[in-house]
């Protein structure tokens, strides 16, 4: 196998058809340079120079072999360049694991930001649960994780990133649904029959939300089961209870300890700076949701035509 080197020493030689002024271009002794080109020739048994007149000239094998060296030194250049923009964090792939609440702003922002900024960059996705993306980070499966808080794991750094307040989708009938939605105490619903994520769909969300509503006094009335915030919202609609919103937790960027990728940390930057700057997420999702129709636009469409779901801000983390 020949080396960059050698392909370059040749390809000067068959440029000048000289070697004094190859060796020149080179800035190398003459000598040197024709034994390497010998020496080339010997190992891989083939004539590359016509040497026998008073020129020198290319063998048909050497016009051939001048083509592959081209190739070899474009490719070569080509990796440096890549290596070059990995290291500053242009170009590669940063796999990302999200929890499902997170899919929303600041997160969306997020990606598009730094799309637009690394525009060669291979954004992968996956939706895991915070125990998986943990996992995942350790087995060197995924670069960041966006997952929900939980005690420290040796080897991931831990940032916190988005604390939002607890939001409610109530039936349109339900006392608290007429008139602008304000905050009130989580207690409140402590007698109302709740509609609830299954725990097999996200069992960490699932615990924690078990565990609000604990340290508020009350254990929820868990009368409907669904397998999607979909269903949930349609059963709300429908007048079967009260329901929660995935995004209401609190989230965390959790990236490995010691490993400071460029791609990494430029993600870590943009998404620190969208999140100081995003909307509560009450008044976004009042936006998204205070009416909601068929025939509506909106990615969490629920219900039949005309139906309203009241939201409300309640103080899950200071229950009365």
């Amino acid at each position: 196998m020949i080396e960059v080197r050698q392909a370059r020493y040749f390809l000067a030689v068959a440029e000048t058809l000289h070697f004094g002024r190859a060796a020149e271009q080179l800035a190398m002794s003459q000598p040197p340079l024709s034994q390497a080109i010998l020496q080339l020739e010997r190992q891989l048994g083939v004539t590359l120079f016509d040497r026998s007149g008073r020129k020198v000239t290319l063998t048909e094998t050497g016009r051939t072999f001048a083509v592959e060296c081209r190739r070899l030194l474009a490719a070569a250049q080509h990796a440096q360049e890549v290596a070059t923009q990995a290291e500053a964090g242009l170009t590669g792939a940063l796999r990302i694991g999200v929890v499902t609440s997170a899919l929303s702003e600041p997160l969306l922002s997020t990606l598009a930001a730094f799309r637009h900024a690394r525009p060669r960059v291979d954004l992968q996705i996956t939706e895991v649960d915070t125990a998986w993306g943990q996992q995942a980070l350790l087995q060197h499966e995924i670069d960041v994780a966006v997952i929900r808080p939980s005690a420290p794991v040796r080897g991931l750094r831990i940032q916190p990133w988005r604390h939002d307040e607890f939001v409610i989708a109530l039936p349109p009938g339900h006392p608290l649904a007429a008139g602008a939605p304000s905050p009130v105490d989580l207690a409140r619903f402590a007698d109302a029959p709740w509609v609830w994520l299954r725990r097999e769909a996200s069992p960490d969300y699932h615990d924690q939300l078990m565990a609000i509503c604990r340290t508020a006094g009350f254990s929820p009335d868990v009368r409907h089961l669904a397998n999607s915030i979909l269903t949930q919202l349609a059963m709300a609609a429908s007048g079967l209870g009260v329901t929660h919103r995935a995004d209401i937790v609190e989230l965390s960027l959790v990236s490995r300890e010691r490993a400071r990728e460029p791609l990494t940390e430029h993600f870590l930057r943009i998404a620190v700076r969208l999140a100081a700057r995003a909307q509560p997420a009450s008044r976004r999702l009042m936006a998204a949701f205070s009416i909601v129709d068929s025939s509506s636009s909106t990615a969490f469409a629920a219900g039949p035509s005309g139906t309203k779901l009241s939201l409300l801000v309640t103080r899950a983390i200071k229950p009365a």
